[in-house]
């Protein structure tokens, strides 16, 4: 006999499970965050810390421009790497919780699927077209949700490739600035 309350009662189970695992994985990213600012803080007290010690050191105009191409040079490469570093971060998390939102969304259409199947087996006689829609309605709604999923891949694949091309760029445009300049 087909018992609701218990499929209701397993599905609040999983989504309990998975608001635990999304709640872990902001945590975690959160955390990386944290201590990519902290390192990052770190740094740069210490670049401050020899850029002025440096400057204190200089004796004519040529030496004071060769050091300010030098500390400007640290300086866009220190920016470079720690945006780099936000962005893996942020991309991992991206990747982290889609992966979990399609392990939901399969856990929950499995749910749906197996609920739909045990309830048009009770369904009352000349129920047939109301149980066809309703399957055929989860089944769109189940491929519309895959190729909107296949889409947004596509679309973070594209903008993952574009901006480490970007900063790969800056990077040889600021170094070779810095050379002109030195």
């Amino acid at each position: 006999m087909y018992n609701a309350g218990e499929q209701i009662a397993e599905l609040s189970k999983v989504n309990y499970d998975n608001a635990l695992k999304y709640a872990s994985l902001s945590i975690e990213k959160a955390e990386r965050l944290l201590n990519l600012n902290v390192q990052s803080a770190k740094l740069a007290l210490a670049q401050s810390m020899t850029g002025a010690s440096a400057v204190a050191e200089v004796k004519d105009p040529q030496s004071f421009l060769a050091l300010r191409a030098k500390l400007t040079e640290a300086g866009v490469q220190y920016a470079t790497a720690y945006t780099r570093g936000v962005y893996e971060v942020a991309s991992e998390a991206q990747a982290d919780f889609s992966a979990l939102a399609e392990e939901a969304w399969s856990s929950y259409t499995k749910g749906i699927a197996a609920w739909v199947e045990k309830a048009t087996q009770n369904a009352p006689a000349g129920s047939d077209v109301a149980v066809t829609a309703f399957k055929s309605t989860v089944a769109a709604t189940t491929a519309a949700f895959d190729q909107f999923s296949k889409a947004t891949k596509q679309v973070v694949s594209f903008a993952d490739a574009s901006v480490r091309a970007a900063g790969e760029n800056a990077a040889k445009v600021t170094s070779a600035k810095s050379r002109k300049a030195a």
